[in-house]
């Protein structure tokens, strides 16, 4: 059902059926290292190149999710997912190994949101009963399809963001649990004038920041709806923008919201300005928010996935950075 301008109202209450996370050493020694269902001791994870190792967490998120519901391949009727390399080849290669229908994605660090839209429209509209939502990341491919190759050595600036090294997968399903999609915010692309790839979170922020604004406006709820109200991968300094962006706005939201970006890494680990990567968002709400709402200390949140939409080749041309972002509520059923 049209819920404004930009937002779709699910009426059937699509349900995450199960979630899973799977992560590298370094997000491993991080803060959330409790709540994650998968830890590598090596982020190659016995593979002969970063690639087939991303594609190798890619799919073990997956077979995770699906375990973790106590389905099998064969009761999945869509796999949805998406990453950041060329032709998103991680999840591709991923779906190759799987006798399942796919749908891939690509929205860069907002992927996550855009596959879980699409999953919950198709099960809000009958069309399929399950449906697997993933995405991930891996520093080591990242870094060379965006910016340098490792091997130079290149030190990260004071705005950079460390991608991370993981993936997620939410399999959502018709019935089945008592957490629910609520609604979802469709973003548009903003350009906020960034040029430099080694600050994202400035050029992500406007576009998370104008997301909120029109989801609030179209479902004509206040920030204190929700329990938390959470950004992807803006990191340290992008969320500081956002904040104060919605602040120009009449929108205070400090209160409310928390960063993946932030939450994954700590002080300790030297990333300027936390985390960022397709597989940010996933491997954080699979895990920690997760457990949480089933625990029953989070009763709603938003999801806001952002992701800066450029390319090397981009970059190399000049080109300023847009930037987009996705939002989808979730919420707890209350049981009598």
């Amino acid at each position: 059902m049209n819920g404004g301008e930009q937002t779709i109202l699910f009426e059937n209450k699509p349900r995450v059926l199960s979630g899973y996370s799977i992560v590298g050493p370094k997000e491993a020694m991080g803060p959330l290292d409790p709540y994650f269902h998968k830890r590598l001791r090596k982020d190659d994870f016995g593979q002969k190149s970063y690639e087939k190792a991303e594609c190798k967490l890619h799919m073990s998120a997956i077979s995770g999710a699906i375990i973790a519901a106590g389905l099998t391949p064969k009761d999945i009727d869509v796999n949805i997912g998406g990453d950041l390399l060329n032709q998103i080849i991680t999840s591709s290669f991923s779906a190759r190994e799987l006798d399942i229908a796919f749908v891939g994605m690509y929205s860069a660090c907002s992927t996550f949101a855009q596959a879980l839209i699409v999953g919950a429209t198709l099960i809000d509209g009958g069309y399929v009963c399950r449906a697997a939502c993933s995405t991930s990341s891996h520093f080591s491919t990242a870094e060379r399809q965006y910016r340098y190759p490792l091997e130079l050595g290149t030190q990260m600036t004071p705005t950079s963001q460390w991608t991370v090294t993981g993936a997620g997968c939410t399999l959502l399903g018709k019935e089945g649990s008592n957490i629910f999609v609520e609604s979802a915010t469709v973003g548009k692309v903003v350009d906020f004038g960034i040029s430099d790839a080694n600050n994202m979170g400035a050029a992500m922020a406007p576009a998370a920041a104008k997301t909120v604004e029109q989801h609030l406006k179209d479902t004509g709820r206040e920030v204190d709806y929700y329990d938390y109200i959470v950004t992807g991968d803006l990191g340290i300094y992008g969320s500081r923008l956002f904040l104060e962006l919605l602040e120009s706005e009449g929108i205070h939201a400090a209160k409310n919201h928390k960063d993946c970006g932030e939450m994954i890494y700590d002080k300790r680990q030297r990333c300027p300005q936390g985390g960022s990567g397709a597989g940010c968002s996933s491997v954080v709400f699979n895990s920690y928010f997760l457990h949480h709402m089933r625990a029953g200390g989070i009763k709603r949140m938003l999801l806001v996935p952002t992701g800066a939409l450029l390319s090397k080749l981009s970059s190399l041309q000049g080109e300023t950075i847009p930037g987009i972002a996705n939002a989808v509520s979730f919420a707890v059923e209350e049981t009598c």
